[in-house]
């Protein structure tokens, strides 16, 4: 397979898991009144549920990677997937459904684990951060058209179509993968099954300063990005009362995140992924702070939330994929382990904050932007801590 086309399957991959959240956005209230939802923040559990999913499935997707290779945990993820997406076909009530989506998740995690495993056996450094921001680029077209995808499928048929059109897309990358996608660890770099190893990989992620502290810098970041993803149908829907507009919005935002990650890709190596990371989260911390005073003093408007939320998504687009990239470099002896650590461990940070941030939506933008300012300052002192000690403990040896 070419660069081109790796960079494709990788991005179609990892979109799975936007897919399956943004996708579902425009159909949430139709789901919360069709199963009989009482409190209308509670339908943002249908997208938590995912995240909650992911995050354990990693745990045991990672591990089972390095042992059986990538292709093999690619490919039950994916079947997992599609028993969860029938169940939420099937759902008759919220519990139902959010068992679908925990098995969602939980399937998911195939497919987005092996994709960083093998991105991870390709590449390294900043040909991996660069590699990842063509990824991203490529990744963020399905956040723009997929609320856009789920409510043309409103239109014609009912919102349980949306999961057929999933398993549909998950057959289509199964298919794919059998053809085209060589298998990036051979038999001979596998590692055994064993407890024994597997709590020494473990060992080596939390040992290491640099993994452990962008690995945390992770959670923080998309935490404050998952409380705005869980109100932003409320936000544009109920608040700014945007109609089927919404998923134009919520497009033309994403759009910008795909921006960032190609501007990302070209002065990466120019300016080095910890620069970047720790400007974009200043700048995310800054405008922040300045939106909410605005809000506070003047209100904010449909156009004003646009344009802090479209800064916002520039900042987060240079940050993603260097995160990750910063912390996995240290880990390419267990890629696959580190993968599913690091993703089950940022996803549960992320997890506990966006659903706290979620949950305190009461009808205006002070819980996001808040979330925004708090999480990103925190994320700031964090990354430069990690790189002060780091400095300081290569100039002692």
């Amino acid at each position: 397979m070419g660069t081109k086309g790796f960079i494709i399957m990788m991005a179609g991959l990892m979109a799975s898991v936007a897919l399956s959240i943004d996708a579902m956005l425009p159909a949430l209230h139709l789901m919360g009144a069709d199963l009989s939802v009482a409190d209308i923040n509670h339908t943002q559990y249908i997208i938590i549920m995912i995240f909650a999913g992911l995050a354990v499935g990693q745990l045991l997707c990672g591990p089972l990677s390095d042992a059986l290779g990538r292709k093999a945990v690619l490919y039950a993820g994916l079947a997992v997937y599609i028993a969860g997406s029938v169940v939420c076909v099937v759902a008759d009530s919220l519990p139902v459904i959010l068992l679908g989506r925990f098995i969602q998740g939980f399937g998911v995690a195939g497919p987005y684990v092996s994709s960083v495993a093998i991105i991870r056996d390709r590449y390294s450094g900043t040909e991996m951060a660069r590699l990842m921001s063509f990824v991203m680029m490529i990744f963020v077209l399905v956040p723009s058209v997929a609320p856009a995808l789920g409510q043309g499928i409103l239109f014609i048929a009912d919102w349980r179509w949306i999961f057929v059109f999933l398993m549909a897309y998950a057959l289509f990358l199964a298919g794919w993968a059998y053809l085209a996608l060589p298998e990036t660890l051979p038999a001979h770099k596998r590692l055994p099954l064993r407890l024994r190893d597997l709590g020494q990989g473990f060992r080596e992620v939390f040992a290491n300063r640099v993994t452990t502290g962008y690995m945390m810098a992770m959670g923080l970041t998309f935490g404050a990005f998952m409380g705005y993803l869980n109100s932003t149908r409320q936000i544009f829907q109920d608040q700014f009362e945007t109609g089927a507009l919404f998923s134009a919005y919520f497009g033309g935002l994403a759009l910008i995140f795909g921006v960032a990650s190609l501007c990302n890709a070209n002065i990466v190596r120019r300016f080095g992924m910890r620069r970047l990371c720790q400007s974009a989260a200043l700048v995310v911390c800054g405008v922040s702070m300045i939106f909410l005073a605005y809000e506070h003093f003047v209100g904010a408007g449909l156009w004003a939330f646009l344009a802090y939320v479209g800064i916002l998504y520039f900042a987060m687009g240079l940050m993603f994929g260097n995160l990750n990239a910063i912390a996995m470099e240290p880990m390419g002896h267990v890629a696959g382990i580190a993968s599913a650590v690091i993703g089950a461990t940022s996803s549960a940070i992320s997890l506990i904050l966006g659903t706290l941030i979620g949950q305190l939506y009461d009808g205006t933008l002070v819980p996001v932007t808040t979330g925004f300012l708090v999480l990103s300052g925190l994320c700031l002192l964090l990354m430069r801590g990690t790189d002060h000690r780091q400095t300081a403990l290569v100039s002692v040896q």
